[in-house]
């Protein structure tokens, strides 16, 4: 009893030197306790392993955001809004406007010359589960000629999902963060002054209804689909949930069976279950900045590559000849020119071996000299020829 004690005691500061000392002790205090130190000793040394958890790699199906849209007015600016004349749509919803509040002015639409407001096109994401009364964040985008949003406000303006139904109503003051300085000579312009953001801009009027579980089924989406790490979901979840719970539909799709469970607690406990994603052997490159990534698991068999340039260098270099003093000569110009030839013949073919890990093929690729584009068209060869057991995009 005592020896559990000096355990619960020593485990409670999860701390490994601290778990390295308390079972030193009680291995020579009682040898009873062995099996259960070295169980503890295995449950680290996993959760140490750089294991992720599920709700991490997976979606729930059902469990969405939905996209808004919106088109209306920031008002209030200071003369860099849209030019009526140019922008007929911002003039009629202006007068459109005007004329719902009781101010009518159709006749004499013609004078109206204000540059103080903008025609924008409001967007927002409304998350799952929100609530009537909840608010989101907006963003204001102009549409006409505006120069220039700063100091603007958003008058009230619906915001639609794709099935044409209101969801939220936005309203607020912008904030740019931008700023525009012009002068004689020019202008300076930080950030986009024509955009802006209006955090909790929005009210949710309408609620996106989620059903979880319907049909006594959980369905989880891979973000990176794989039949491994598929297969380890549907494992680690009939290990802690229940036998027979879970199985793969597909390399994407996880089936949860609830039999009976409440959905949101089973997602919970899922959720914290941690696994080892396997990952796809993959090199991905950007010719257009040189940049090269590779997976862990790419893998290349042995190969001899040879990677040389011929560089011509001209230098001229003119020499100025003078004559003797009372030679009767002239000072003259005489040009001389220096041509050297590279052709790396000190490099060798070299052979770079196949190797388990990536840090074989990044060393084999750094012992030949050659920097990102050059090791660019090294792996396009190397997979041309077979050797680079890995997928390559090249964009």
């Amino acid at each position: 009893m005592k020896s559990v004690y000096h355990l619960k005691k020593i485990l409670g500061k999860c701390d490994a030197d601290f778990l390295q000392a308390a079972l030193s002790k009680l291995l020579r205090q009682s040898h009873c306790l062995v099996l259960i130190c070295a169980g503890v000793i295995m449950t680290t040394s996993i959760a140490w392993g750089g294991s992720v958890r599920v709700k991490d790699i997976v979606d729930y199906e059902g469990v969405r955001d939905n996209q808004l849209v919106g088109y209306g007015l920031v008002v209030g600016l200071n003369g860099t809004g849209d030019r009526l004349t140019n922008t007929l749509f911002t003039r009629e919803t202006l007068i459109g406007m005007l004329n719902r509040l009781g101010v009518n002015i159709r006749d004499k639409a013609i004078q109206l010359q204000t540059h103080n407001t903008a025609a924008v096109m409001v967007t927002a994401t409304l998350p799952p589960f929100s609530h009537g009364g909840s608010r989101i964040d907006v963003t204001v985008s102009a549409v006409g000629d505006a120069q220039s949003l700063t100091g603007g406000t958003l008058v009230v303006t619906p915001l639609q999902a794709a099935d044409g139904d209101v969801y939220a109503v936005a309203q607020g003051s912008l904030i740019t963060n931008a700023f525009t300085a012009q002068g004689a000579a020019g202008q300076a312009t930080q950030n986009v002054p024509t955009s802006g953001h209006i955090a909790n801009g929005a009210v949710v009027e309408r609620e996106v209804p989620v059903h979880l579980g319907q049909g006594g089924v959980i369905h989880l989406a891979l973000k990176n689909p794989n039949f491994t790490t598929a297969n380890r979901i549907a494992e680690v979840i009939n290990q802690h949930i229940g036998r027979g719970t879970a199985r793969v539909d597909d390399p994407r799709t996880v089936a949860v069976r609830l039999g009976g469970r409440d959905p949101s607690e089973t997602l919970y406990r899922i959720g914290d279950l941690t696994i080892t994603p396997d990952t796809m052997a993959k090199v991905i490159v950007d010719e257009s900045d040189g940049t090269i990534v590779m997976g862990d698991n790419v893998r290349i068999t042995t190969v001899a590559i040879a990677q040389g340039n011929l560089t011509i260098q001209v230098n001229n270099n003119p020499q100025v000849i003078q004559p003797n003093a009372f030679g009767g000569g002239q000072t003259a110009i005489v040009p001389q020119t220096d041509i050297n030839v590279n052709t790396d013949s000190d490099k060798r073919m070299a052979i770079v071996q196949g190797g388990p890990t990536l840090a074989s093929l990044v060393t084999g690729m750094n012992a030949l000299g050659v920097g990102p584009r050059d090791m660019i068209g090294i792996l396009q060869a190397i997979k041309a020829d077979g050797a680079l057991q890995a997928d390559l995009e090249v964009h």
